[in-house]
């Protein structure tokens, strides 16, 4: 649901999913230092047709001027705005193992204004580590440190018998936001959203689509 002038408006969950691809290819052409571009040109950028691309931004304003089309820098700016990442988001981590590190080691989240400030772990030896500037805390720490660094997302990457248990903490202590990498869909209440990752059934997804190719 996203509010435009005073009314709530209804988003096609499809338009929202392209948003990201939208965003991050401005950001390369802002690289590039490409000032202006066309519906159609950004359209085969992205991978979708001219009108499609049109139709989903006018779900958020009028961007593009006839006969310019797109100013790349104004048009990533609003974008910002929509998706919510024109302000810092302060995050946490929690599950320090393969994949969890893995994402500390990320380099993106702060060029996209995603901060990660803490991990937490249950491992005693995992406590105390520095992992790319980040620090592993005691997981029975989290919501003090939560409330009192205003943070926003939580990222889980521990087995599933622990995440809902663990999510239910963090919104106790005011996480809005769960990026969920455990396989279990978890079940949040009004207010809060989920983002799954299920790795397996990304995999899964991708068998269905090459299984032809097998035979």
């Amino acid at each position: 649901m996203i509010r435009k002038e005073g009314e709530e408006i209804v988003i096609p969950t499809a338009v929202i999913k392209r948003l990201p691809k939208y965003h991050r290819h401005l950001s390369k052409l802002i690289r590039k230092g490409v000032e202006k571009i066309s519906s159609k040109d950004f359209g085969q950028i992205v991978g979708v047709s001219a009108p499609q691309l049109r139709q989903d931004l006018n779900h958020f304003g009028n961007f593009g001027q006839q006969g310019y089309g797109y100013n790349i820098e104004k048009l990533y700016n609003e974008l910002s705005k929509v998706m919510g990442i024109e302000k810092k988001s302060n995050m946490v981590l929690i599950g320090v193992g393969n994949l969890g590190q893995a994402l500390i080691n990320s380099t993106d989240f702060k060029r996209r204004g995603f901060y990660l400030s803490a991990a937490f772990d249950i491992n005693p030896r995992l406590v105390g580590m520095m992992i790319n500037g980040i620090k592993v805390r005691d997981i029975e720490t989290i919501e003090s440190y939560i409330r009192e660094n205003d943070i926003n997302i939580a990222i889980i990457t521990v087995p599933e018998e622990a995440a809902q248990k663990l999510a239910d903490r963090m919104i106790d202590a005011g996480v809005k936001g769960i990026w969920n990498f455990a396989p279990v869909d978890l079940k949040v209440p009004k207010g809060v959203s989920v983002e799954n990752e299920h790795l397996t059934e990304g995999l899964l997804r991708l068998s269905f689509k090459v299984k032809d190719d097998k035979k």
